[in-house]
């Protein structure tokens, strides 16, 4: 059996909320679905006749989970700019699309921080 070796850097926060995207965020906003983050990009979801091409560029809107060291949870909002690396087909009419981010996060939101520290951004 072949073996898979794991080429990220960064281990990457699974979830499944909104977020929003447009070419211009001046422009009408496309809903999509977060499929997983790193502090450099993400994957999302998002229906085929709204899926931005690869080498695009676009700015999206989405907030990130963040649980407290004491079971606190709250939400870090962000807004970056990003290129297309990648549109897979998961069916018909649904695409995944993987943006790079022209700036990082300020953090990894795979491991553990506290929520008073990005509640808002």
């Amino acid at each position: 059996m072949e073996s898979m070796v794991e080429r990220r850097a960064e281990k990457r926060l699974r979830y499944s909320w909104p977020v929003w995207f447009a070419e211009d965020y001046d422009d009408i906003l496309t809903q999509g679905q977060m499929i997983d983050i790193s502090s450099s990009g993400a994957a999302f979801s998002c229906y085929s006749d709204r899926c931005p091409s690869p080498g695009e560029h676009i700015t999206a809107r989405f907030s990130i989970p963040q649980f407290g060291e004491d079971e606190t949870f709250g939400l870090a909002n962000f807004i970056r700019d990003g290129r297309i690396c990648r549109v897979d087909q998961l069916g018909p009419y649904l695409r995944r699309v993987a943006v790079q981010f022209s700036e990082p996060l300020p953090f990894k939101p795979a491991e553990s921080q506290p929520v008073e520290q990005f509640m808002v951004v």
